[in-house]
């Protein structure tokens, strides 16, 4: 689909102004996530940010202390889930995926993508409470993660 054709908004923005991920690079990756879902009509925001800004709203938020990779919030308003514009925001911290990349072997762009991803996978609905559920989810990541031209990560890897 001809990126003019595309009805999805997907804005990322970099609040570190450190980052080294191009956010086409980012964009890309969360537009794999919703060809590969056959949601086309989304609005998204991927913010990037510090492990400091994380962890106060992963306090505010969730009531959990310390930074986390990534956080998402929903902001869908219809209550037809299947058929309603996907809207919400992801919350990246990139010194988080910045170590953990370090750690795993790869790329700090494979990184921020697979959390882009990850936070995108939970506004559709997925979820990793339980072993079943993390593994579909994990497995998908991958699936869109080679789509968008960085192979598996999280398999490989071993997240």
């Amino acid at each position: 689909m001809d990126e003019d054709d595309w009805p999805a908004r997907i804005d990322v923005s970099d609040h570190t102004g450190r980052s080294e991920v191009a956010t086409e690079t980012i964009r890309e990756a969360v537009r794999c996530a919703l060809a590969r879902l056959k949601r086309h009509d989304a609005h998204i925001g991927i913010a990037l940010v510090d492990d400091e800004e994380i962890a106060r709203l992963h306090g505010e938020f969730l009531g959990k202390d310390g930074p986390t990779d990534c956080i998402t919030f929903d902001l869908s308003e219809d209550a037809d889930f299947d058929n309603a514009c996907v809207e919400g925001d992801v919350v990246v911290s990139i010194e988080t995926a910045a170590r953990e990349a370090t750690r795993r072997g790869h790329s700090l762009a494979a990184e921020t993508c697979l959390y882009s991803i990850h936070g995108v996978l939970h506004l559709l609905g997925y979820d990793d409470l339980n072993d079943e559920d993390a593994a579909r989810m994990h497995a998908l990541e991958d699936e869109i993660l080679t789509d968008a031209g960085f192979g598996p990560v999280y398999s490989v890897n071993g997240a």
